[in-house]
């Protein structure tokens, strides 16, 4: 602590120096004049004789200084002085640069919460999520991510790997929980063994899953999320041990997970074992995802090789019953098709992501360029100063590094506004952002957003900074004596540097304003695409499912639905009801398996894999889904199980050529299944999204014959989503009205999923609209900045050139020539970064592609209404100084100084 010390007492030090200075000369002068000289000759002498003592008090003391980190508290002393005296001016660069600053802060949090971060497991990169390619099975290609596994796959899998510590199958699903209070649809996830294993995060109270929790046998058990036991039982420890009932069954709790924990990035509020009976599993049931957790040193690649080795054992161990070809799979040419588990949360979301990130970072480019156009005036302002210091010795580092201090300097407090600024800015971006964008949850400003606040304030400090550091410091021309004052005229070399600044404005303004339009022109083309339903902000959906324990016959549950959608019927303002196993846009595939037209002979030698969807009477008309040809279910077609289907129009076309002609033609699913008849063509309807083309699509009907029972049973769909066609949908009263009308059935049902069709269709654009959003803010601020900066050039050149303007008005140039000579410069500057925006942005756009849709990243709309929309922001910001300059008195101008 020596040093610390040693800062306290240079004071005493220096004192001491200089006293002892004083009495060695004091002792000299004695001497000297005991040898016979005056005291005056005395003094002189000594004094000559022991030299410069200030050079030499000064040097003594640096024994004690640390010279550069003095050297630098001087500095900064006088930065800040200098913007004390200039509050302006500070404001001015301080705000554009915190917003500058705090925006790319905030949109680095996202990324590195999302892109960059690890997931929030245990050595996560060995995480895999297990999907499969079948390029044998035609129509695959419909479904969102490809094939997932069946159970007896996840058996044989499991068994037989010798790539893998733990691999699991999980899904999710919704169940009732009664009891607890009102009647409650929870989310719930249902996981074999091995899922929380390969995820290995531990419980925070109780246990996971045993082994005989998976028995099929065994006691019904329940784990917890951290936010459903915070809601329900107040963190309470002792709820370990007692029981629920989830869909009317008793289930013991057993351990509850941690805050924030999801299954890849699904949230839930309870996690089910999934109790297999191995007896029963068949090769189908293609519907589980699968996650496993690699050894350590086993790449991806070679767990591939090794689970494509097992296809054929698969085969082998199981069927699909008897009679049945338990190699039937061959024509599928099935393999694994496995990503890291954190390409599988994060998606496609990271084009968006980067592309926003870019366009942020031009913004911030945009900001440091007018930051160093207001540097510029600031140093040519004091162009006289820095060279009477050039003249009297200081060398042009020692100015250099005053100029870059000054501009470090308001970096940094620009970076400590940008917190601030980014803080709000993150919480916007939760608030925009599109409502499946992975791992929100995680999202903060963490150490590594504030260590890029502080490399970023550094960079763009440095950038702006060196700007008129190298013009007005390294060359030697720049700090000659002299230079222009506010009664000469500013040359060409004095405004080339701030020229070529706005221009790189321009072009880069003109490349966000390229891209904003792009994303708008996108998301008009998406809003004018017709999705297969109309209206949808006045159909309202609510989702309900009657376990098995509650109502056990499958006929029963039908009557139950049918009640209910007779009692919601009934309801003031509602016009048509039905319901469906799954409604457009909610982010699942429907069911799905093959269908053969009849008659059709099909290249591969079996009919391609189709989506289906389960329906009842009055679902489409609820829907606003238009019937193209033939009719409607009937509920006597549920009732007595009538073997009927209804199609989309583009099945149609493709099976028979026209909709019309699909009337009255048949379809089955397997050699000896019956004969379906097709009574009804509907439009067809953007399943996944207003951007996805639309699938070939079957209605069946809600209750059919099960065609996968070798003796006839009846199948029926019990977790339904009913669809209500009302003006008063979205209404708090209207959906208490619906409840009542529910639980006027029966009162141990739950109503969940409660929202309007506009509201689903706005989550499948979610993400377009949260890019669009995101590019028109960065636009209308590189619009702005470049205006500023247009503006600031032409008053300054205004204001440099007042005894040129005095003196042109009083030799008889018209107002009107001077207004138009400084137009003229300004739309010669925007001409010039219109052309090189327009290079870079034909060149950047192509990256945005995949981001548009029926709309060219050359659209020439685009690309002729933005360069127009800068041409007249550079005429309306020249317009002002140019008619200040016409204004001028040339009698005032020609006096001044």
């Amino acid at each position: 602590m020596s040093w610390f010390t040693s800062l306290f007492q240079r004071k005493r030090r220096y004192d001491d120096l200089s006293v002892s200075i004083q009495e060695h000369i004091h002792e000299r002068v004695d001497e000297l004049m005991q040898e016979g000289m005056t005291r005056q000759d005395a003094e002189r002498e000594a004094r000559r004789a022991f030299g410069n003592v200030a050079l030499i008090e000064e040097r003594g003391r640096e024994a004690w200084q640390w010279v550069a980190f003095e050297s630098l508290l001087r500095d900064l002393t006088l930065v800040f002085r200098r913007l004390r005296k200039t509050p302006g001016f500070a404001i001015t660069v301080l705000l554009t640069l915190a917003i500058g600053i705090g925006a790319n802060t905030a949109v680095f949090s996202v990324v590195n919460g999302i892109l960059l971060k690890p997931l929030p497991y245990p050595d996560s990169d060995r995480l895999v999520a297990l999907w499969l390619d079948a390029p044998g099975a035609g129509g695959l290609a419909n479904f969102m991510n490809g094939l997932q596994l069946s159970t007896s796959m996840y058996l044989t899998f499991s068994d037989h790997n010798r790539s893998f510590e733990a691999m699991g199958i999980w899904n999710r699903n919704t169940a009732n929980v009664t009891g607890l209070a009102e009647p409650e649809q929870v989310r719930t996830i249902l996981v074999s063994g091995g899922v929380l294993e390969a995820l290995d995060v531990p419980a925070a109270a109780g246990r996971w899953f045993s082994a005989t929790d998976q028995d099929p046998h065994s006691t019904k058990t329940v784990m917890l999320s951290y936010g459903y036991w915070q809601r329900h039982f107040g963190g309470d420890r002792s709820v370990i041990g007692r029981t629920i009932q989830v869909d009317s069954q008793s289930r013991e709790i057993v351990g509850v997970m941690p805050r924030g924990f999801r299954v890849e990035d699904r949230d839930f509020d309870l996690i089910l074992p999934l109790q297999l009976d191995r007896a029963k599993q068949i090769l189908a049931g293609f519907g589980w995802f699968g996650i496993g957790r690699l050894k350590p040193g086993v790449s991806i690649a070679q767990a591939d090789s090794d689970i494509k080795s097992l296809i054929g054992v698969w085969m082998d161990s199981w069927s699909n019953g008897p009679g049945t070809n338990p190699h039937y799979y061959k024509i599928w040419r099935i393999t694994p098709n496995f990503r890291s588990l954190k390409k599988q949360v994060i998606g496609n979301i990271g084009n968006v992501l980067w592309v926003v990130m870019a366009t942020v970072g031009l913004v911030m480019l945009i900001a440091c360029t007018n930051v160093a156009n207001l540097l510029l005036v600031r140093a040519e302002a004091r162009h006289q100063e820095l060279s009477v210091r050039a003249a009297l010795g200081a060398s042009r580092g020692r100015i250099i590094r005053e100029l870059m201090i000054e501009s470090v300097t308001l970096g940094m407090m620009g970076g400590v506004l940008g917190v601030f600024v980014a803080y709000a800015g993150l919480r916007l971006l939760v608030q925009i952002g599109p409502v499946d964008l992975p791992r929100l949850s995680e999202l903060s400003l963490d150490g590594w957003s504030l260590l890029f606040t502080f490399l970023l304030s550094v960079f763009s400090g440095v950038l702006f900074g060196a700007i008129p550091a190298i013009k007005y410091a390294w060359s030697k021309h720049a700090l000659m004596m002299g230079g222009a004052t506010r009664t000469t005229s500013a040359g060409r070399p004095r405004q080339r540097m701030r020229n070529l600044l706005v221009v790189a404005q321009v072009a880069m303004a003109l490349v966000l304003l390229v891209c904003a339009l792009l994303m708008i022109r996108t998301f008009a083309a998406l809003r004018n695409v017709e999705p297969g339903f109309s209206d949808p902000a006045h159909v309202q959906l609510v989702s309900i499912s009657i376990p098995d324990l509650l109502v056990p016959d499958q006929v029963a549950v039908m009557h139950l639905q049918n009640s209910i959608a007779d009692k919601i019927a009934g309801i003031p303002g509602v016009t048509s009801v039905g319901f469906a196993s799954a409604v457009p846009m909610d982010g699942d595939d429907p069911n799905w398996d093959e269908l053969a037209v009849d008659g059709k002979v099909y290249e591969s030698g079996e009919p391609p894999l189709r989506l289906f969807n389960y329906v009842s009477p009055g679902y489409f008309r609820a829907m606003g889904t238009r019937l193209v040809a033939g009719r409607d279910f009937s509920w006597s077609d549920l009732y007595a199980l009538h073997p009927v289907v209804i199609v989309s129009e583009n099945f149609a076309r493709d099976s028979w050529g026209s909709a019309a002609a699909a009337i009255g033609k048949s379809v089955h699913q397997f050699s000896k299944s019956p004969r379906l008849e097709v009574v009804g063509v509907v439009e067809d309807v953007r399943q996944h999204g207003v951007d996805e083309k639309a699938p070939m699509i079957i209605y069946w009907p809600a209750m059919i014959t099960n065609p996968y029972t070798r003796t006839p049973t009846i199948y029926g769909v019990r977790g339904v989503t009913f669809t209500i066609r009302s003006n008063r949908a979205g209404m708090e009263n209207f959906l208490t009205q619906v409840q009542q009308a529910v639980w006027s059935v029966n009162g141990s049902l739950p109503l969940a999923g409660i929202q309007t069709m506009d509201d689903l269709t706005s989550q499948a654009m979610a993400r377009t609209s949260f890019t669009l959003v995101m590019l028109s803010i960065a636009g209308s601020m590189a619009l702005l900045l470049g205006i500023i900066g247009i503006y600031g050039i032409i008053s300054y050149a205004v204001s440099q050139r007042t005894r040129e303007i005095g003196i042109r008005l009083a030799l008889g140039a018209r107002k009107r020539e001077l207004r138009w000579m400084f137009v003229r410069s300004a739309l010669v500057l925007t001409a010039t970064g219109v052309v090189f925006g327009l290079a870079a942005a034909i060149a950047l756009t192509r990256l945005m592609k995949t981001l548009l849709f029926e709309v060219s990243p050359t659209d020439p709309v685009t690309y002729v209404t933005i360069p127009l929309i800068l041409t007249i922001a550079a005429m309306a910001a020249s317009y002002l100084p140019a008619r200040r300059a016409a204004s001028i008195d040339p009698v005032e101008a020609l006096r001044a100084e």
